[in-house]
């Protein structure tokens, strides 16, 4: 064969097909999530652990009788009930009413709806307001009250000190008409027993006039001295 002859080139091989890309697996979800919502555990996502405390709410609504009633939501807690088909969530909210002339009142209302939660609680405390005793815009004396785990201790402030208390302390005060207060919350911090605790502390305030009433006394009237006058040099 002689030197200079062409030799035919082989044919090239084919390029190798690109793998194909894994079909991503199916993502299957368990069957039963844990208890709290969205988190997983007891607590998380709001579930039938720890509820949300909203921002101070406040709402001015009218009753029956034309007469302003402030309304502020305490606390919002939500649970969930796993059922054959998924889950279903329900709500419960804490709402405080009061008329801020010494009467207040509260009610926990539920719906599966927040909104619903809210009206409910808001029309049932507006039916269980009751009057306290108070000195102008403060309270009469000092109080220590418990509830459960929550204990209370409410003493009267002189004019311009405002209320000295925690949020869910000065929802109650604020609906009841008291402006100038110092507290301390001690123990728990249920929300719901502590608004028990102070409400309770409230109503065990009596003033001097109640006090006199109970015991058949009258109060009788002391004249201040008058001034010595000033004799002329």
């Amino acid at each position: 064969m002689a030197e200079n002859e062409n030799i035919p080139n082989e044919p090239a091989a084919p390029a190798p097909a690109p793998a194909a890309a894994p079909a991503p697996a199916e993502q299957q979800k368990p069957r039963f999530e844990g208890r709290g919502g969205g988190g997983g555990g007891r607590g998380g996502g709001g579930g039938r652990g720890r509820g949300r405390r909203p921002s101070d709410v406040g709402e001015n609504a009218f009753d029956k009788g034309g007469e302003e009633i402030s309304e502020k939501v305490v606390f919002i807690n939500r649970s969930s009930k796993v059922v054959k088909g998924g889950r279903r969530f329900k709500f419960s909210a804490l709402v405080v009413v009061g008329d801020k002339k010494g009467r207040v009142g509260y009610a926990l209302g539920k719906a599966a709806e927040v909104a619903d939660a809210i009206k409910r609680g808001g029309e049932l405390a507006r039916n269980q307001m009751q009057s306290v005793a108070l000195r102008d815009v403060t309270i009469p004396h000092e109080v220590f009250c418990a509830y459960g785990g929550a204990r209370i201790l409410l003493r009267p402030a002189s004019p311009g000190t405002g209320i000295i208390a925690g949020k869910t302390v000065r929802a109650v005060l604020e609906s009841a008409g008291v402006k100038d207060v110092l507290t301390k919350s001690l123990g728990s911090k249920n929300a719901a027993n502590v608004v028990k605790a102070t409400l309770k502390a409230l109503l065990s305030l009596r003033t001097r006039e109640m006090i006199y009433k109970a015991r058949g006394l009258e109060i009788k009237s002391v004249k201040t001295p008058k001034a010595p006058e000033a004799t002329a040099a």
